[in-house]
């Protein structure tokens, strides 16, 4: 096994593909190929299930990919090491936050203070932060999970009690707050399995012995958000994170005493990936 062969692998892995491999390292698409060929075969291995449209990597491939991100960090660790004298920091930050708005502080902070790093943002719930981290495909979560596991590190970014919300016309001007045991016989719009605010309300209804059912399910807090103002239902949110919007109104649910913490989350592991403990740093600042 080869370093050329892993970092070829790696590549195609990593682009989706035997041609884009090659144009990024700089090779042609047959010396990509054959150096893929050489991995397979020293080690009876198929990584890649191919057909004339596209390449997917096989079970195999997919550990071995997990793997190869793992190593060509560490790479980077040695260059980074090597250049410590150097205060500049650049390459790519990729978060991936249930909501942009716990991390638009330190962000506008962070780009300040290190101009030549591009930030990815992309938005999933608390379960798919996680899985994203742990498969080293983000650098920072921004999850509502006080405690998402001994192989994270994380920094408590606050917490806020859970609310309702409806467009203006659903409910009567002066309906300002709802029981469980209303919500159960009103539309519901919930947010995927995986959301921790969906979670948390339906646990605590539970425990209450009320059924709270949705009748429309919808990915992600915007999506949630466009529903609700069409008049289809009610929608529930942390209160941080309802921000205004004239379409909508609050609703505080009584009788109950759930919120939502969030946390600035990383792998404990890639610590001292430079981009991860420079975004850190900047988040304590703030924060602070």
């Amino acid at each position: 096994m080869r370093h050329s062969q892993l970092k070829a692998f790696h590549h195609v892995a990593l682009l989706g593909g035997f041609s884009r491999a090659a144009e990024a390292l700089h090779l042609t698409q047959p010396a990509i190929s054959e150096q893929v060929r050489k991995l397979e075969q020293q080690h009876d291995v198929l990584l890649f299930s191919r057909d004339r449209k596209r390449v997917q990597l096989t079970e195999a491939g997919a550990q071995l990919f997990l793997r190869t991100k793992q190593y060509f960090e560490v790479e980077q660790h040695i260059r980074d090491y090597l250049s410590e004298t150097s205060a500049a920091i650049d390459g790519t930050l990729r978060i991936i936050a249930d909501s942009a708005h716990h991390v638009t502080d330190i962000l506008r902070a962070f780009r300040l203070r290190y101009p030549n790093v591009t930030v990815n943002l992309r938005v999933g719930n608390t379960g798919e932060i996680l899985e994203e981290l742990r498969a080293y495909n983000a650098e920072i979560g921004v999850a509502g999970s006080p405690s998402p596991g001994k192989d994270m590190d994380a920094m408590d970014l606050g917490a806020t009690e859970i609310i309702g919300f409806a467009s203006k016309d659903l409910l009567p001007a002066e309906k300002t707050s709802v029981t469980l045991r209303e919500l159960s016989k009103m539309p519901l719009i919930f947010r995927e399995v995986g959301s921790k605010t969906r979670e948390k309300l339906v646990q605590e209804a539970m425990k209450q012995r009320i059924s709270l059912a949705p009748i429309i399910e919808a990915e992600g807090r915007e999506a949630v958000r466009e529903v609700v103002a069409s008049g289809a239902g009610i929608g529930f949110v942390s209160r941080a994170e309802f921000g205004h919007d004239e379409r909508l109104e609050p609703l505080t649910i009584d009788g109950i005493d759930i919120s939502m913490s969030e946390s600035l989350v990383h792998l404990s592991q890639r610590r001292d990936v430079k981009v991860i403990r420079a975004f850190m740093d900047c988040a304590r600042t703030v924060q602070s």
